[in-house]
């Protein structure tokens, strides 16, 4: 696991889980959201974040963190491993309920700088029809460009603490 791409529903883990890889298997980690976001959640045009995501890329180990379905057509084909939380909508919408209340206006390691965590009527929307809307586009991108990869589904959080525990274990016998 050299280039491994995380990605799926927001609230499901991912930016947790790219921590703890990048410091068990000392890869540079990369979030999309500090390269998409600008001060104040101002989006980055779509032209000027494909380029930035083409060079992100380039790189010959890392991590990379985060969904923007616009461009995994670029993220897919050069990684060796994909991680996809395909959790349900409920429990995503609720982790991101409880982080939005307990780390109000508290900038976040992997956000852009300004974008402290707020209440976004329209981010939780688009959590809860995640699965309907955005996840068949995953599925289609990951039949299209995944072939040959290492995919790992997550239904839930235990399967994040298996995988954890037998990467810990596979690590400690490679030593």
């Amino acid at each position: 696991m050299q280039k491994i791409l995380i990605i799926g529903i927001p609230g499901a883990g991912k930016s947790t889980l790219s921590f703890i890889l990048a410091e068990m298997l000392d890869l540079p980690l990369i979030h999309l959201d500090k390269h998409f976001w600008n001060r104040g959640w101002a989006k980055t045009d779509e032209d000027i974040w494909q380029e930035k995501v083409k060079k992100l890329v380039l790189g010959e180990r890392w991590i990379i963190d985060g969904n923007y379905n616009s461009t995994l057509h670029i993220r897919i084909p050069p990684c060796d491993t994909i991680l996809f939380f395909d959790y349900p909508a409920y429990l995503s919408f609720w982790r991101v309920l409880k982080r939005s209340i307990f780390q109000r206006h508290r900038p976040r390691p992997d956000m852009a700088d300004g974008c402290g965590e707020h209440f976004d009527f329209e981010f939780y929307k688009w959590i809860w029809n995640f699965n309907r809307r955005h996840r068949p586009h995953i599925f289609e991108m990951l039949e299209k460009h995944a072939a040959g990869k290492k995919l790992i589904v997550f239904k839930r959080p235990s399967g994040v603490t298996r995988f954890l525990d037998q990467l810990r274990h596979d690590l400690k016998n490679r030593s």
